[in-house]
């Protein structure tokens, strides 16, 4: 993909960066180099290809999951991503099993949902550590995206998370699922607001059951325009990486 990476840096009070620490951890990658995992927080790819990554993060609940999976699978998309806390995963071990074997992605969504960046380093150092314990010993996945619980962070807590090898995600567009206002309304903002490369939040938890009547309409509307799918990892994969201050 001809794209630039858009790595948003909005690290509040402090001056931001486009070089890549030294002592950034390598991630291995079959055929190519080792090379560090994009630093700062990605919102979405510079790009004027039609594609998209739908993800969903899931941290309680099992009523929403199988349903968005069955949507998933009966409208044919077959690449979108999955930040799984690590108590959910292990109560809930077919549902992660069934994610794996669909072949879709799995990020790592920590394991306490509690912001991040209340805690010290050695307190998130345990949590993701966890988490990532639980979902490989439940799926296989080395995790190596990541998404804060309620999507809290500041420039201490991405650059620990840089340094432990993850790719720190965010979103661009957010469906606002999880505040409830009604499938229309989260349809109508989905297909209003995405754009090419972008990483449009979802939920899959119980307490977004609204997105089970909404993402159908969200699947064809952006077909529609013109959208194909692809996984977090494929939007930002082999991309030029650049920082850039919002």
């Amino acid at each position: 993909m001809s794209a630039a990476l858009f790595v948003g840096l909005l690290y509040s009070q402090a001056p931001s960066t486009n070089t890549v620490p030294t002592d950034a951890p390598v991630v291995e990658t079959a055929g190519k180099k080792p090379t560090p995992p994009p630093q700062g927080v990605i919102f979405k790819v510079n790009t004027e290809k039609k594609i998209v990554s739908l993800t969903f993060d899931i941290s309680w609940g099992e009523k929403a999951p199988g349903p968005i999976l069955d949507i998933l699978e009966q409208k044919g998309v077959k690449k979108a991503t999955f930040f799984l806390s690590g108590p959910w995963t292990t109560t809930h071990p077919e549902i992660a099993k069934r994610i794996k074997t669909l072949g879709y992605e799995i990020g790592n969504h920590g394991h306490k949902h509690d912001d991040f960046n209340k805690y010290p380093n050695e307190w998130i150092q345990e949590q993701v550590s966890k988490a990532e314990t639980a979902i490989f010993d439940t799926t296989g996945v080395k995790t190596k995206l990541i998404r804060t619980p309620n999507g809290a962070w500041d420039k201490r807590v991405v650059q620990k998370l840089n340094q432990m090898g993850y790719a720190v995600i965010q979103w661009n567009t957010d469906s606002r699922d999880w505040m409830r206002p009604g499938p229309d309304k989260i349809v109508e903002r989905v297909l209003t607001k995405a754009i090419p490369g972008d990483i449009i939040l979802m939920h899959a938890s119980d307490s977004a059951l609204q997105t089970v009547d909404a993402l159908p309409r969200i699947i064809d509307g952006l077909k529609q325009k013109g959208y194909e799918f692809a996984t977090v990892s494929e939007l930002i994969a082999g991309v030029d990486v650049k920082s850039k201050q919002e």
